[in-house]
């Protein structure tokens, strides 16, 4: 009977022991001192002096941007506006009282047209009008016509395209992008001449590979063709200016440089943003007893993109509730350099977070795939423990 006791004291020392604070979780990068990915990571100042300083600080380790310097947005660069062919384009060719050659035509593979007795036509990257001039060309040295006739080249669907896109964006990879489902086709439109999407856009690249993080550099997009290397400066679409979102082809390049530094300005909905944010949260096991009762998703949960930590341990029911026992909770976040590719985790007390005048300082940006678990208040572990105590103790009644 005395070592039943000798024990169940000893329960119960060591769960009261563990109703004691957490240490702060240690990190590889220098999260403390503001050094991370975001300076809002860092640890709560003490100081009476309450100011804003984590977009400072961010700033502080910017690279110099890439593009241009004297705040003027520039336009595409030559040879990359307007309508251009790709492969797999369809095509309505047409030649002036001739049934020989007018049709349907898909730019090939080897990105040419190939109209019968005639040699291919290079196709990708060109404009119609000058799909026009080289079939002119042909027709007259194939001596088919004494004189230039009239022709006709226009698109008839745009085909999908793969391009590969890289750099400062969340998921780097080759992208599908263009391609319609037969529920978005429209058959009026289907049997008109002409063509028309946004799908292929440069945008639509690089929203499809996850879109940009905050450290890129959208002063100097650079897209790679047919061995040439273009600068694009897409800064404008983040300030409300109209910016050319140039059309792709298959086989261009994209790359997103980086700045080396976060940028809350980049932080908003954009063309050119994360679609949202998919977390991964756990939640508290007082007073809710499962995510299904606190109407969480059973694993993750989306919200907009620029959404902060706060709003998230708001979201999953982490805040609130009776005073009494609900005060001192704390909030962890799991999170991944996308630079480095280093986890991070830091720990939030809820109210005292509450409380802080600066509190939006250290109140970091959530980023794809982070993950949130909120902690019960010490009063709420007090309970727990003294449930598990009585239950020992019952048991301990019973074996005697």
């Amino acid at each position: 009977m005395r070592i039943t006791r000798t024990i169940l004291l000893g329960s119960c020392l060591g769960l009261t022991v563990g109703c004691g604070p957490a240490p702060t979780p240690d990190n590889l990068p220098p999260v403390r001192s503001g050094g991370a990915y975001q300076a809002q990571y860092r640890d709560l100042s003490s100081d009476d002096e309450r100011m804003l300083l984590s977009a400072r600080m961010n700033a502080e380790g910017c690279r110099g941007a890439g593009g241009l310097s004297d705040g003027k947005y520039g336009g595409p660069p030559s040879g990359l506006g307007g309508e251009r062919l790709s492969r797999g384009d369809l095509v309505d060719l047409r030649v002036e009282d001739d049934e020989i050659f007018n049709g349907d035509y898909v730019v090939s593979r080897d990105g040419t047209i190939k109209p019968p007795f005639l040699p291919a036509i290079p196709a990708q990257g060109r404009r119609p009008a000058e799909i026009e001039a080289a079939l002119v060309r042909a027709l007259l040295d194939g001596d088919f016509y004494d004189e230039a006739p009239r022709v006709s080249v226009r698109l008839a669907d745009f085909a999908s395209a793969s391009v590969g896109v890289s750099g400062a964006v969340f998921e780097p990879h080759a992208v599908e992008i263009g391609a319609a489902s037969a529920e978005s086709r429209d058959s009026l439109r289907q049997a008109a001449l002409g063509a028309s999407t946004e799908a292929r856009n440069l945008s639509a690249a690089i929203r499809a590979a996850g879109g940009i993080r905050p450290d890129a550099d959208l002063s100097a997009v650079e897209l790679h063709r047919a061995g040439s290397r273009h600068v694009l400066d897409l800064r404008g679409v983040f300030e409300g200016r109209r910016a050319e979102d140039v059309m792709l082809l298959s086989g261009d390049e994209v790359i997103v440089p980086s700045r080396q530094c976060f940028q809350d300005d980049l932080m908003r909905p954009g063309p050119l943003s994360p679609p949202g944010v998919s977390l991964f949260l756990s939640n508290l096991t007082q007073p809710a007893t499962g995510n299904a009762v606190s109407a969480i998703g059973r694993e993750v949960r989306e919200m907009p993109w620029g959404t902060r930590f706060m709003q998230a341990v708001v979201d999953t029911n982490c805040v609130g509730g009776a005073r009494a026992t609900s005060a001192h909770r704390s909030a962890v976040l799991f999170t991944r350099d996308p630079v480095t590719g280093v986890s991070v985790v830091i720990e939030r007390n809820i109210e005292q977070m509450l409380r802080r005048a600066d509190r939006d300082d250290y109140d970091p940006f959530l980023l794809p795939g982070d993950s949130i678990a909120c902690y019960d208040s010490s009063i709420t572990n007090l309970a727990e423990v003294a449930g598990v105590v009585a239950a020992v103790g019952t048991a301990t009644a019973l074996t005697r």
